[in-house]
């Protein structure tokens, strides 16, 4: 007896290859024999690998006003962090020479006002290195893997130290211009892994990040404003939600 048309709408029915029934309901197995049917093929949409993997070319995406304002703030921030640094110190000292017994004022004030200084002066710097920093195009020419020692002080009071090991991953890029950069990491080898000896790199000023020009093999996508690490089919990132170059 053969089952409900209707019930294979929309479906190709399989016939048994031996004794030739027709299923009396979708199955694996033929009801009137018990030989296996064929089994159908995943479809293409519950294959991760099939969704994964950007684009060719550098995206548009990187004059998106978000970028601007990510760099306008990060600059505004570290203006504002060195000031608290800067006064907190001044204040630090100046109270100190007030009231300890091994530095008296006005030395300890001029050495709270340097140290202040010092770190207004650090975020000057970097402000000023992120305004003169400019867009370069490049291709990685070598990758590196060492193993290196650091010397490692057990204590801010003492003068004993121990040997710490470890690995140091570096990824070498050649600008077009001829000069070379060098992107180091200790014991991390993600960014080592991320990129290939023969990518074509672009280096976007101000931002002082990477973007792959094949992202064709990636299911990563590193944020060129905050470095985060996504989700190849994110399209913002999840940390400073500037749009992903992918």
């Amino acid at each position: 007896m053969r089952g409900d048309p209707g019930a294979y709408r929309g479906l190709t029915v399989m016939l048994c290859s031996v004794c030739g029934a027709e299923p009396a309901s979708p199955c694996a197995f033929c009801a009137n024999c018990g030989t296996p049917f064929a089994q159908t093929p995943s479809p293409p949409e519950n294959n991760t690998s099939a969704v994964l993997g950007g684009t060719v070319g550098y995206s548009p995406r990187i004059a998106d006003p978000a970028f601007a304002k990510y760099v306008k703030n990060t600059n505004r921030y570290a203006g504002i962090f060195s000031g608290i640094l800067a006064v907190a110190a001044f204040v630090g000292f100046t109270v100190y020479g007030e009231t300890g017994s091994e530095m008296d004022n006005p030395q300890a004030m001029y050495i709270g006002m340097g140290i202040g200084g010092m770190f207004l002066a650090i975020a000057l710097f970097s402000v000023l290195g992120r305004k003169r920093s400019k867009t370069w195009d490049g291709v990685v020419v070598d990758k590196t893997v060492k193993n290196k020692r650091r010397r490692q002080s057990t204590g801010p009071d003492t003068n004993d130290f121990y040997w710490v090991d470890y690995l140091e991953y570096k990824v070498i890029i050649k600008a077009d211009s001829g000069k070379k950069h060098e992107l180091t990491a200790d014991d991390d080898d993600t960014r080592y892994n991320y990129f290939q000896i023969g990518d074509r790199l672009r280096h976007h000023g101000k931002l002082n990040s990477y973007e792959k020009y094949d992202k064709t093999r990636d299911t990563v996508s590193f944020c060129n404003a905050c470095a985060s690490l996504n989700d190849i089919r994110d399209d913002v990132c999840f940390r400073c939600k500037c749009p992903l170059l992918k």
